[in-house]
């Protein structure tokens, strides 16, 4: 069963907050560009419970201002009642990954805010005990509740990881299903770095950049943050839901 949490606070040690800009560029079939600046969380998969114990405004499958609902990420059908981290470890075994059990998933998302989703795109970084990257994981998700996971194997030593795979998955009206995805996640540290492109053949479609400059590290500078005048809800598109 999903987990509700044992209440640990002093486990929290990896999770943290980033404020980071957006920038969406497209490119076909009319040109058009935008930023907007928004927050995404870091969360250790193995600190969530220990998340919500220190944070009265954030909670695990249930209603709170911030809420991480594991159902609002992968879930294989012979899982939906298992935790994230369960999902994410099955998920990476279906593509002959193996995870030592030492291993350290962050995810990188949006949880719900006041109960709406707005959580296009989430990423998973699996790295060793001592920080050498394994492997990552794109969450894509559309308007229609369709969720499609694609994963990167391959990191150049200290460079990022790089995917370049068909879509096959609809995301928006302005590119067709047979483009591909071109993904370059670097793991994040002190800053957040991810970018993916939109490819027509040798054309480049569509471009979106997430990074930042700044980070909050763990519960305490999370809760600062979200009590603070600079505090505030996501600038995003008017494309949120409030799926169940």
């Amino acid at each position: 069963m999903r987990s509700r949490g044992h209440r640990n606070a002093d486990l929290v040690v990896n999770s943290c907050l980033y404020e980071c800009t957006v920038m969406h560029h497209r490119l076909t079939p009319r040109k058009h560009h935008f930023r907007y600046r928004i927050f995404m969380f870091a969360l250790d998969l193995d600190e969530i419970d220990a998340v919500a114990a220190r944070l009265p405004m954030f909670s695990r499958n249930r209603a709170n201002l911030y809420t991480f609902r594991d159902r609002d990420h992968v879930t294989l059908p012979e899982l939906d009642t298992a935790t994230t981290k369960q999902n994410v470890l099955a998920l990476l075994s279906r593509h002959g990954i193996a995870t030592p059990s030492d291993a350290r998933i962050t995810l990188v998302t949006l949880p719900r805010v006041m109960g709406y989703v707005f959580n296009p795109v989430s990423f998973y970084f699996c790295v060793h005990r001592d920080g050498t990257p394994l492997c990552a994981v794109a969450e894509v998700s559309n308007t229609f509740g369709e969720m499609k996971s694609y994963v990167l194997r391959e990191c150049s030593g200290d460079g990022p990881f790089r995917l370049v795979t068909p879509k096959y998955f609809y995301v928006s009206p302005f590119c067709d299903l047979d483009v591909e995805f071109h993904f370059t996640l670097r793991v994040p540290g002190e800053r957040l770095d991810i970018h993916i492109d939109d490819r027509e053949g040798d054309e480049r479609a569509h471009g979106y950049l997430l990074t930042t400059s700044t980070r909050s590290h763990g519960p305490a500078g999370l809760w600062s943050w979200g009590t603070s005048a600079r505090g505030r809800a996501p600038e995003c598109p008017a494309a949120a839901s409030t799926r169940a």
